[in-house]
This record gives C-alpha cells, structure tokens and sequence, in this order.
C-alpha cells in the first residue's frame, strides 16, 4: 500500500507531469487570482485553500487528480462563497521549483565562478519562460564558501554573495517584463 502525504493526491498537470499537492502553492495561485480581479489584499485565500485541501482529503479513493478538477473545485467553492470573479481568474499555477545553489557550485568545482553563473542563468530562464513561476534558490551561503575555497565567511565571501543575489534579480527581472515571477533565495 503506498500512502500520500498528508493523505492528498497527487496534481497531474495537461503536459503528464505528476506533482504533489500544496497547500501553499494553491494559495499563491488563489492571491494571484484575486488580484487579477482586482482584490489586492484578499484575505479569503487561506481559507478558501484550507476548505480545497480538507476536501481532497475526504476523498480517499483519489490518488491522482488532474489539474482542470482541482481548478473546476476551487471555482466551486468561490461561486459558492460570492467570488466567482476570482474563480474566472483562477489557474492552478505550478509548485514551486527548489534550485539547489550548493549543487550549482559542485557541478561547477571550486574557484568556477564563471561556470556557475552560466549554469544558474540557464536553469532560471528555463523555469521563467512559463506564464507564472514561483521559485526558490538555496544554499546561497554554502555556495559561496565551496566557490571562494573558503570554510569560514570571509570579506570577499560578501562581495560573491552579493553578486549571486544581483545576478539572480537580474535573470529574473528581464523575464519579469512578459511573465508573471517570484522567487526567493535563502
């Protein structure tokens, strides 16, 4: 017997991909719908999110959900609760992807500073040329002490750190002008 997470399906998306289901990632998809029909600060998308996953939890006997009926759920609960107009904008967005920069930095080896930026850059305008994209970068710290040959922080440790975080908005702030981004680096 294989047993979900949190007893939850799993999302397959049109393209076949199988993903597991967040909580999280259906409230981000919810606040961009509310904005797009015109709610900036909504404070139903919580809620909303939490009746969406007690409901997929009920339903033990489904392992697999497709996307277009986890989106026709949550455009019910909205009708049903007088927020139709944001069910209209609704689109169950993708989780978010996790890019390793610690990994980055090993594939690259020490002292590669030029690699690792070539790779970074690739793997972000792979995951911005989607309509939305909600990302986390990783493991900044550790990267830069691997890529500076370093085991303790160090003066030039800040300045490598500082040119990731740069190098990183910058990627994302050119793909920002068509599509619609978010990401965080820790």
């Amino acid at each position: 017997m294989i047993a979900f997470r949190d007893n939850l399906p799993l999302v397959q998306f049109e393209s076949g991909r199988t993903v597991a289901f967040e909580r999280d990632w259906l409230v981000r998809s919810l606040v961009r719908a509310a904005r797009k029909a015109g709610f900036a600060q909504w404070w139903l998308a919580e809620h909303v999110a939490e009746s969406v996953t007690q409901y997929l939890r009920s339903q033990a006997e489904l392992n697999v959900l497709p996307v277009d009926q986890l989106t026709k759920a949550v455009q019910s609960v909205l009708q049903v609760i007088g927020y139709a107009e944001v069910g209209r904008h609704f689109e169950a967005g993708r989780p978010v992807a996790q890019i390793s920069l610690l990994d980055l930095a090993r594939q690259a080896g020490s002292g590669y500073e030029l690699a690792f930026f070539e790779m970074l850059g690739r793997r972000i305008q792979g995951l911005v040329t989607e309509e939305q994209c909600d990302f986390e970068l990783f493991g900044l710290e550790p990267c830069v002490k691997l890529l500076r040959a370093r085991k303790a922080w160090s003066r030039d440790c800040d300045a490598l750190r500082a040119e990731i975080v740069s190098f990183a908005r910058e990627q994302t702030g050119i793909a920002a002008a068509e599509h619609e981004i978010s990401f965080s680096l820790a």
